[in-house]
């Protein structure tokens, strides 16, 4: 049972581990080590700041000290030109308390001073060594953005070359089509005009049908003309047509009749 346990939260770890990657963002996970590497260099200048307020409260308090013990020797000096040496062995006394405090003062000072120097030495790495980071990880995330915009790129001139092979072969289709349609047509137009391939609406005629139409209706149109013609007596009529003579029977005038005769008189009679 515990093998099974470890091989299912192996399972489930390698699963997680390959969401979690999938999903995660290089450009955000560096940002976000910045901001906490900038977080510590600014607990560390706290610490420095403190270390540095410490050290200022000892020198002040050291400060306060050797002011009380000047202000003792001064005053044991007065009281033994007083003739009061118990007052200046008292005042020398006291003295020597405030300088053994004074001592540790210094002790702490020392040790305030060199943890500040400390903290301040690694203040100043870690500062070097965060600006190093940041130029690092503004270099990564511009060569993780163009990498990412050149596959973006690369997919989209990959989906664009299956596309344009797909409309590729549509055109060859459809130019396929077109040629077929072309020779089809072709074909039809060449049985008609050989007349192995009746028009049964009639309306088809090849090109000597249509020649031989039009030369026999040019010439019944002259033949009407020239009969019109000749009726109206125009000249220009038919050849070997001609008018009329004068004097024939078509000019002459008709016969006069007598009273009471009932047939015209031939000859002057």
């Amino acid at each position: 049972m515990a093998g099974i346990f470890e091989r299912l939260s192996l399972i489930f770890k390698s699963k997680a581990n390959k969401t979690l990657d999938k999903y995660e963002d290089p450009r955000e996970t560096l940002d976000y080590s910045y901001q906490k590497q900038v977080e510590l260099l600014q607990k560390v200048r706290r610490g420095v700041a403190d270390v540095a307020t410490s050290r200022k409260r000892v020198e002040l308090q050291a400060n306060q000290l050797t002011q009380e013990m000047d202000k003792l020797t001064v005053a044991a000096q007065r009281s033994l030109g007083a003739g009061r040496e118990d007052l200046a062995r008292e005042a020398l006394t006291r003295k020597s308390g405030l300088q053994g405090q004074l001592d540790d003062l210094k002790t702490q000072h020392d040790a305030l001073a060199e943890e500040e120097e400390k903290l301040v030495r690694a203040s100043t790495r870690l500062q070097a060594k965060v600006e190093a980071f940041r130029t690092k990880k503004e270099t990564i995330k511009a060569q993780y953005s163009a990498a990412e915009a050149q596959t973006r790129v690369n997919d989209a001139f990959s989906g664009l070359s299956e596309e344009m092979g797909d409309v590729g072969r549509a055109i060859e289709r459809a130019e396929d089509k077109t040629q077929q349609m072309q020779a089809r047509a072709g074909a039809v137009d060449e049985l008609l005009a050989s007349g192995a391939l009746e028009d049964p609406s009639g309306s088809y005629k090849d090109d000597i049908t249509r020649e031989l139409d039009q030369m026999a209706s040019a010439s019944g149109v002259e033949n009407e003309l020239a009969a019109m013609k000749n009726q109206l007596g125009i000249a220009g009529g038919p050849a070997g047509s001609a008018p009329p003579a004068v004097g024939t029977a078509a000019t002459q005038p008709l016969p006069q009749l007598d009273e009471g005769d009932s047939a015209p008189k031939q000859g002057g009679q």
